[in-house]
């Protein structure tokens, strides 16, 4: 096998992958959009009450069926909608233990300040790294396209931040691990 084939297979392989996300998101996205159709609903057990049902679970006939977005067994969506809330939860790709830690660091430091993300819930469901919620408050407030375009920009961009986080702890490691190394020769 020449230089030229190994290139172009690794391209390919490069397109495929970038292929694969494009159509998990546009999934992701499509999915988001038909789920956030929600109105404002008062609680059937509290007068004067409207807390987002899908937290609460008080009434199952409010609730409607999750939806599990999945491009491979840990990188996956779980979208669960009801009639005044919808909570999203993702699952972010971690291929090493590496990318696992720098993952549930980052995570964490988001999770920390919520309040600067008006739908960032801080604490994620569990076997998920993040969560969000979003309530009828939220759709009226802002725009539901700029909603679900925020959701899937944040799934773009995590990606890509732990990628570069790793290549960065790569290079930190291979320099001190040379300067170590220099003082026994």
């Amino acid at each position: 096998m020449c230089i030229r084939d190994r290139y172009q297979r690794r391209v390919r392989g490069k397109t495929e992958m970038a292929q694969t996300l494009a159509t998990y998101l546009s999934c992701v996205r499509s999915t988001l959009q038909a789920a956030i159709c929600l109105e404002n609903f008062a609680s059937q057990q509290v007068e004067r009450h409207n807390k987002p049902e899908v937290e609460t679970r008080q009434s199952k006939e409010l609730l409607l069926n999750p939806v599990i977005v999945s491009r491979n067994k840990v990188e996956r969506v779980l979208i669960e909608p009801s009639v005044n809330s919808v909570r999203i939860s993702i699952g972010i790709k971690k291929a090493d233990d590496l990318e696992t830690i720098l993952c549930k660091n980052f995570m964490r430091f988001l999770c920390q300040r919520a309040e600067n993300f008006v739908v960032l819930r801080r604490k994620p469901r569990p076997g998920f790294d993040i969560s969000f919620l979003i309530t009828n408050f939220h759709t009226e407030s802002m725009f539901k396209h700029k909603l679900v375009d925020f959701i899937v920009q944040f799934m773009e961009e995590v990606d890509k931040e732990i990628s570069e986080m790793k290549l960065a702890v790569n290079a930190r490691a291979r320099i001190c691990a040379q300067e170590y190394l220099t003082q026994f020769t």
